[in-house]
């Protein structure tokens, strides 16, 4: 009676705890030998003749327990990704909105710039005289550089003497003039501009040549 019981016992446990087959001929060389003794102890297994040690439920319960940690990680991985590619697709799409702000920031300081080469247009040639025209091509000027002035952009204005810097002048040839040291600024022919520190663009100069004579 204790043999029979003991038989149905063996015949529930593999059927519950079924064991993967191992082809030993797909391993390394080094590996058939262990694949063929774990052959062995399937058949063992499955035929009901070798019985479970006390703890392979709590080694399968172990084993459930690490594959639904590893499913619940890979779940978390799979959302952390998706909310970074909502990130992304947040800071693009932010990033866009930013830069047409500042493009419409700049047009809208602009516009008012039109405005007064509209007016300045629709006047009479035969009613203003030359010194008018200037004053108004001045003021638009000034306002003009107000407006970059909001933005950040500064002038860069040398005088002539000055020495010459390769960082904000950019020299277009070289010219002798009186009371000008070589190597120094001897006419100015365009302003400068910069962008805080960065130069937008060097103020074109001429400069007095090393051979130059101080005074002429």
């Amino acid at each position: 009676m204790s043999s029979h019981t003991e038989d149905n016992t063996n015949a529930q446990a593999s059927t519950e705890h079924e064991i993967p087959e191992i082809d030993p001929s797909t391993l390394p060389t080094d590996d058939q030998d262990a694949a063929e003794r774990y052959e062995i102890i399937r058949q063992l297994a499955m035929s009901g003749e070798l019985e479970y040690p006390p703890e392979a439920e709590d080694i399968v319960a172990a084993l459930k327990d690490t594959i639904a940690q590893r499913d619940e990680n890979h779940a978390k991985l799979i959302r952390t990704l998706a909310d970074h590619q909502n990130y992304q697709r947040r800071a693009a799409i932010n990033e866009r909105e930013a830069a047409d702000m500042a493009r419409r920031g700049v047009v809208s300081s602009l516009i008012p710039l039109i405005d007064q080469f509209e007016m300045a247009l629709v006047q009479d040639p035969a009613k203003v005289s030359a010194e008018t025209i200037a004053m108004g091509v001045k003021m638009i000027r000034d306002e003009f550089l107000r407006v970059l002035s909001g933005y950040g952009v500064s002038q860069i204005a040398p005088s002539v003497g000055d020495e010459f810097n390769p960082g904000d002048h950019e020299a277009m040839i070289q010219q002798a003039a009186e009371g000008v040291e070589p190597g120094h600024i001897s006419m100015v022919l365009s302003t400068g501009y910069k962008l805080g520190e960065r130069v937008v663009r060097p103020a074109k100069v001429a400069v007095a040549p090393q051979n130059a004579p101080e005074n002429e």
